[in-house]
Order: C-alpha cells, then structure tokens, then sequence
C-alpha cells in the first residue's frame, strides 16, 4: 500500500514518476523499498491516467438534507413508542402471572 500512496504523492506533486523516486518516498516514510515492488508498481501504472482514476473513486458525501433529518426523527419517534407498548405488553404478560 506504502507504495501506491508513494506514487499518488509523487504524481500529486507533478513529478514524474521513477522506480527511484517511489523508493525515495517509501524509505523516507520509515519503510525499505523493494526495488521489483517499485518496478512492479510502475508497469501496473504504464498508460493510467491517474487524474481519472482517482476521480472516480471519490465518493461525494452529501451534508444530510432537512426531510432526511425529519425522517431521521419521525423513525425515531416511532422506534420509541414501539419500545413504550413491548414494556407495556410485558409488563401486563408478568401481571397475568401473578393475578
């Protein structure tokens, strides 16, 4: 992983992307390059634009909307008064035992 984030950076950056310089950046991290880690790297990236790539792997996340937010409450509120009437069922359930 250490290395396709290597080569997000070195493209990020608009710098051209070389066997040394993926190597560069991995061992600058903290990590030990592997030189046919690097190589292999690079040719899986021959001919990808990577612009596009990334493009369409972002996911917007949209800010929720007010009737998302309304829905949010009105299950909310159901969700509630659901759990009030299984107490009340239980509790009468136990009153018939003892009654």
């Amino acid at each position: 992983m250490e290395y396709i984030y290597s080569a997000l950076l070195i493209h990020k950056l608009g710098a051209e992307l070389t066997t040394d310089r993926v190597k560069k950046v991995v061992d600058a991290a903290g990590g030990h390059a592997d030189d046919m880690k690097a190589r292999a790297l690079l040719a899986a990236l021959d001919g990808v634009n990577i612009d596009e790539v990334v493009k369409q792997a972002a996911i917007p996340v949209a800010a929720p909307t007010v009737e998302a937010k309304t829905e949010a409450k009105k299950e909310e509120k159901k969700s509630a008064e659901d759990e009030k009437k299984s107490e009340e069922a239980a509790a009468a359930g136990l009153g018939a035992l003892f009654g």
